[in-house]
């Protein structure tokens, strides 16, 4: 396993964080030598900026946390975010779209994003939140994610009753191609926790509590 530092996506996407919250969490990425810091659309300039020439990844959300606002309003926010300065977006799907079963609309939602997001060859990642759905529900989100070129799959926002659960990452990988990749996120606060969802198949750790996670890493 490649070092745990690497895999992680130190978070803070609180409705109440300050500027203060994200320049802290920008040198802490960089201390810690994290894969990318996970920010609020309207803090992207922002960490753009404390990060400067730094190889850390500026990951934003968009439809964020209910993922039902239009298309067209996802598309935009996610032109803005990328015009910004982010290199990866965090689309959540229109979950109450699935829930309903209008696929296509489902579908045309997230392949609008993830089209808008490889146009500027930035990643694209499809938050599913899989608290909210069954097992057979995941497999399908994730084949649909998939049919529409999605880079990662990714389990939760961290505002859903529960966040990233090892039997949904296996069911996951299980019903996604070797390409698409996964970002297990919501609830992770342990070294071993991180370590165990990476073995079920996840590629990145979205968390807040990364310092900690690392810093237990690092005294192991």
């Amino acid at each position: 396993m490649e070092a745990l530092n690497r895999y992680i996506e130190h978070t803070n996407l609180k409705p109440d964080a300050t500027a203060e919250d994200i320049i802290k969490l920008c040198e802490e990425a960089v201390a810690h030598q994290f894969y990318g810091v996970c920010v609020p659309p309207y803090y992207v300039q922002l960490a753009k900026k404390t990060l400067k020439k730094s190889d850390v990844k500026i990951i934003t959300v968009v439809g964020f946390p209910f993922g039902y606002n239009t298309v067209a309003a996802k598309v935009e926010e996610t032109k803005k975010a990328i015009m910004a300065g982010a290199d990866e977006v965090d689309m959540v799907m229109n979950i109450a779209a699935f829930k309903t079963g209008d696929m296509a609309v489902v579908q045309n939602d997230i392949q609008s994003v993830v089209m808008a997001c490889h146009l500027q060859n930035k990643i694209a990642k499809v938050i599913i939140e899989t608290a909210l759905l069954n097992e057979e529900e995941i497999a399908k989100a994730c084949r649909m994610c998939a049919d529409s070129e999605a880079d990662f799959v990714k389990t939760s926002t961290g505002f859903a009753a529960s966040g990233a659960k090892i039997e949904d990452v296996v069911n996951m990988r299980k019903n996604l191609p070797a390409k698409v990749k996964i970002k297990a996120a919501g609830g992770i606060k342990t070294t071993e926790q991180a370590k165990q969802l990476i073995e079920a198949g996840a590629s990145r750790i979205g968390a807040s509590s990364s310092v900690s996670i690392a810093g237990i890493e690092e005294h192991v």
